[in-house]
């Protein structure tokens, strides 16, 4: 793949990011007195932002050399992503959490989550209509792909894989909450391409049912009971797993 075309892919996502941040800014802005609406919108645009980034890197996946080229703009988005979308979490996983734990309201949990899920919808959609455009070599062959079958292992590996690594995620992300946040991003990042290093391949080491659905949207309508059981039911359960750890079990061994 030539480097100009690679070139395009980031052009492209840099200019998902501008124009979020910007949608971002105008809905602090102008919905200021409409707090509900205001939280639905940041959450949803924040999710579309890291939606449609990854549709766009997952093109690029296999851009030579692999794997350090897919790792390098993993982390590269991630902590770009990390930057500019402080104040959401872009994950269902990363709201059940708090809502489990109280944290938060389930009305306002699931706001958020309905947000995350609309958002992974639309960024399929703009993707699909970019695509469409064919601006990038990647992109020609796009439209054309159906299930790209991100299970490359059984059934019962893949449900523990994205299980353990939602666990490992969630656990992290709790621990470094007082960590000085222009540390932080690089932290998380860091076991984010880790993970994606170490179960990519196997599952895609997605960890985030939103994302999931936004990547491998016709692999859910050809087996949406295995699909939703490694994507959605795993990490949902990783992460109730960690919110009792970190609620009842840690406090009490402190």
């Amino acid at each position: 793949m030539a480097v100009s075309e690679v070139g395009t892919s980031l052009l492209l996502m840099a200019g998902i990011v501008v124009t979020v941040g910007l949608c971002r800014r105008l809905t602090r802005r102008r919905l200021r007195f409409h707090p509900r609406l205001c939280t639905f919108l940041l959450e949803m645009f924040s999710t579309f932002q890291i939606c449609a980034c990854t549709n766009e890197l997952f093109l690029l996946s296999n851009v030579e050399p692999k794997p350090h080229t897919s790792l390098t703009l993993t982390y590269g988005f991630t902590v770009l992503h990390g930057l500019t979308l402080t104040g959401s979490t872009c994950n269902p996983c990363g709201t059940l959490q708090p809502m489990w734990g109280g944290g938060i309201p389930v009305k306002l949990g699931g706001l958020k989550i309905g947000a995350q899920f609309a958002a992974a919808v639309l960024a399929r959609a703009f993707m699909h209509f970019i695509w469409s455009l064919r601006m990038a070599e990647p992109h020609f062959g796009a439209l054309a792909q159906g299930c790209s079958n991100p299970m490359q292992t059984t059934e019962s590996q893949a449900f523990c894989i994205e299980l353990l690594f939602s666990v490992v995620f969630q656990l992290t992300v709790l621990r470094v909450e007082n960590v000085n946040p222009k540390y932080r991003v690089h932290l998380i990042a860091l076991l984010i391409t880790m993970l994606v290093y170490a179960g990519g391949n196997l599952t895609g080491a997605i960890f985030n049912p939103a994302l999931a659905f936004s990547l491998h949207p016709y692999c859910f309508y050809d087996n949406f009971m295995s699909y939703s059981l490694v994507y959605w039911i795993a990490p949902s359960l990783g992460t109730i797993l960690v919110a009792f750890i970190w609620d009842e079990i840690l406090p009490r061994i402190a």
